[in-house]
C-alpha cells in the first residue's frame, strides 16, 4: 500500500485553508512520538504512542499476532501532525471483544472474503476511550472526517470488507455517527466513584446482605494469610514482572489460549508510563501466587490482566476488584472499568455500563442484512441492561444503611 494517500486542500475553519497531506504508516516509529502524545487526551493509556509501540516492538502485533499497523495520519503542509487514526488491518476477529464471527460465516457460505478487514480499535483492549487522535476546537469534525474519509478509502483500494471501530468514547462516537455507519452496543460493568472517604462509605451505599458478603470475602482472604501489594512502573522489580508474566501465561496455558503480551512487554511499558501502571500481587507463604494488572489515566482504572498458580477463596474478587476500588477512592479517580463480561461484578458494586462501536460495510447486500441485525442486537442488549438493574445492590435513596 502507499504511505500517502493523497494530498489536497482541505478548509480548517471559515477563514483558514491548508494543504493536508494523509499517509498510512505500518510502523507506529514513524509518526514522532511527541505530536502523537500531544494529541491523547487525558493521558488514556491505550492510546499514547509507547504503549502502541511497545505492542510492535515486542511481537503483540503483526502478522504472526493478526494485528498488522495500516495507521493513517494527516499532516499539515510542514509535515506537523494534525490527527491520526490508529488502524489495523485483519485477517481473522481474535483480540477485538466485539464478536462478528456470524458475519464472517455469512461472507464465507456466500463465496465472499470477510477477511481481510480494518480495525480502528487498540489490541486485545476492550476498554472503551479514544480512537481519534484529533486538534481542539472547531477543526476536530474536519480532522475526523478526513480520517474516516482515508480508512474508507484504505478499504476500497485494498479490496478490504469494511471498516470498525470498537470501543468509542462519547466524542469520537459523535464525530464518526452517520446514517452509513451501523452501530452495535453491548453491556459491560463499571464502578463510580462517588466520592466515597474510604471503603467502608462505599459499603455503607449498598443493601445489607452486598456489604456482609464483600466483607467475608476480604476477611477470608486476610485469614489465609495472604498479603497484597501495590506497585506502579517505579516499585515494581524486574522479578515482580517475571512473576506476573508467568501467573498471566499460566492462564492461558491452562485453557488451551495464546496470550496476547509478554515480559519485555510489560517492562517496556512500566518503564516508559511508570505513573500509571497499578500492579497488585498477592503473596503466600513467600511466593507469589497471583497478580492483577491494572493501567490509568485522570479519570478512569482500566483492569487488563489476571493470574494464579494457587486457588484461594475470594482472591480474585480482592486483587481485581477491591484493590481497585481502593485505589480509585484514594487516588479521586472518578470510574473503574475491570474489563469485558462478568454478572458477578454487579453483586460487588458496578453497574451496567453501554459500550459502543461503528461499522462501515462495503458489500452492499450484506450490509442490510447486517443492519437489521445489529438493530434486533441492540433492542436485546439494552432489555438485559434493564433485566440487570432490577437487581442492583445499591441501597435505595432514602433507605436507612442497617448496620
Amino acid at each position: 500500500m502507499p504511505a500517502r494517500l493523497y494530498a489536497r486542500p482541505v478548509a480548517a475553519s471559515a477563514d483558514t485553508i491548508f494543504a493536508v497531506k494523509l499517509r498510512l504508516h505500518a510502523r507506529i516509529a514513524d509518526v514522532p512520538a511527541d505530536q502523537w502524545n500531544a494529541l491523547v487526551r487525558g493521558r488514556y493509556p491505550f492510546l499514547r504512542h509507547e504503549f502502541l509501540h511497545a505492542m510492535e516492538t515486542h511481537g503483540c502485533v503483526g502478522e504472526e499476532a493478526g494485528w498488522i499497523p495500516r495507521h493513517i495520519a494527516l499532516y499539515d503542509a510542514e509535515d506537523r501532525l494534525l490527527g491520526a487514526m490508529p488502524l489495523y488491518e485483519k485477517h481473522n476477529s481474535w483480540g477485538e471483544f466485539v464478536f462478528d464471527y456470524a458475519w464472517a460465516d455469512a461472507y464465507h457460505r456466500a463465496g465472499l472474503n470477510y477477511y481481510p478487514k480494518l480495525v480502528n480499535a487498540v489490541p486485545f483492549t476492550p476498554a472503551t476511550g479514544q480512537r481519534l487522535l484529533l486538534p481542539e476546537g472547531d477543526e476536530s469534525a474536519l480532522v475526523a472526517a478526513r480520517l474516516l474519509d482515508g480508512s474508507r478509502q484504505v478499504m476500497r483500494q485494498g479490496e478490504f470488507s469494511g471498516v470498525h471501530s470498537l470501543f468509542l468514547d462519547a466524542r469520537d462516537f459523535a464525530l464518526l455517527s452517520s446514517e452509513e455507519a451501523l452501530l452495535r452496543i453491548d453491556c459491560q460493568f463499571h464502578w463510580h466513584n462517588h466520592g466515597y472517604a474510604d471503603f467502608d462509605a462505599f459499603l455503607a451505599t449498598l443493601r445489607p446482605k452486598k456489604r456482609k458478603n464483600i466483607r467475608q470475602e476480604r476477611r477470608r482472604v486476610a485469614d489465609a494469610g495472604v498479603r497484597l501489594r501495590r506497585l506502579d512502573g517505579h516499585s515494581a522489580s524486574e522479578q515482580d514482572w517475571r512473576d506476573f508474566t508467568r501467573l498471566y501465561r499460566g492462564i492461558y496455558d491452562r485453557k488451551f489460549g495464546a496470550p496476547a503480551f509478554n515480559l519485555a512487554f510489560f517492562l517496556a511499558v512500566a518503564e516508559a508510563l511508570p505513573d500509571q501502571v497499578l500492579l497488585v500481587l498477592a503473596e503466600a507463604g513467600g511466593e507469589t501466587v497471583a497478580g492483577a494488572l491494572m493501567y490509568h489515566d485522570d479519570h478512569t482504572l482500566y483492569g487488563r490482566h489476571w493470574g494464579c498458580d494457587r486457588y484461594f477463596d475470594g482472591l480474585h474478587f480482592e486483587a481485581c476488584y477491591y484493590q481497585g476500588i481502593d485505589f480509585c477512592i484514594e487516588r479521586g479517580i472518578a470510574l473503574f472499568d475491570p474489563g469485558a463480561q462478568g454478572e458477578h461484578k454487579v453483586a460487588r458494586g458496578f453497574v451496567p455500563t453501554e459500550t459502543r462501536s461503528l461499522h462501515w460495510i462495503a458489500e452492499d447486500p450484506f450490509r442490510h442484512a447486517i443492519a437489521d441485525f445489529v438493530s434486533r442486537e441492540r433492542r436485546g442488549v439494552r432489555g438485559y441492561m434493564q433485566a440487570v438493574e432490577a437487581h442492583s445492590p445499591y441501597r435505595p435513596a432514602g433507605e436507612s444503611c442497617g448496620g
